[in-house]
Formats: C-alpha cells, structure tokens, sequence
C-alpha cells in the first residue's frame, strides 16, 4: 500500500482503522486462546479451578488473575485483637486502626495472625 499520495486526513483516519482492527482482533486471539485452553482441559479431564491453581507461586500472580478474571486472595497477616472485623494483608497503606495502634506505642508483633 502506498502511503505518499493519501492526505493527512486519509491518514489520520486509517491510523484509527489500525487502532479499531488491531483491538478487535488480539480479543479473537485471546477468546481463541481462551478456548483452545479450555477444550485441553477438559479433554483431559482437568477442572478449570485445578488448571489456574496448578501454576505455583509465580503462576497465580497478576498476570494469570487478567487472563482468566480470577484473583486469588490474599491472606490476612494482621488483625486487631478486640475487634475482630478489622483486617489487614500487610499490603498497600496501613490501614487508619493499624497506624493508630502503632502511634500508642504498641507492637505490630502484637496484631499478627
């Protein structure tokens, strides 16, 4: 295809024909993908949850948990003693109960699971 003799505005609009074409077909690849997987497994008769879970460590991460929207839980490592609805997974922000146990000069030891 020759380019040098479209306009600027055949371009721009081919360049949005790319970017809809292009997004429309890596969803059919990965529905592909997504069923060509799903047939293995039950051809050999490997439940989907077995098939996700079976990765180890590295294979249940983010990347697994976009592909098949299934995310794993996190444990809880942290819970305040009194009240037991107050949780914490030691990821992200510590959490306003968490900071203000730390600020009266208790220990996180104290709060661990």
């Amino acid at each position: 295809m020759d380019l040098s003799n479209l306009s600027l505005q055949d371009l721009r609009s081919l360049e949005t024909q790319l970017k809809t074409e292009i997004k429309r077909r890596e969803h059919e690849d990965m529905a592909r993908a997504r069923e060509q997987i799903l047939a293995i497994a039950h051809s050999v008769g490997i439940p989907l949850k077995d098939l996700i879970g079976a990765g180890g460590a590295r294979g249940r991460g983010a990347a697994t948990a976009a592909a098949t929207g299934v995310r794993s839980a996190v444990p809880v490592r942290y819970r305040h003693p009194e009240n037991a609805s107050l949780q914490w997974t030691g990821r992200g922000r510590q959490p306003k109960w968490v900071v203000e146990w730390v600020a009266s000069g208790q220990s996180m030891d104290a709060l661990r699971v």
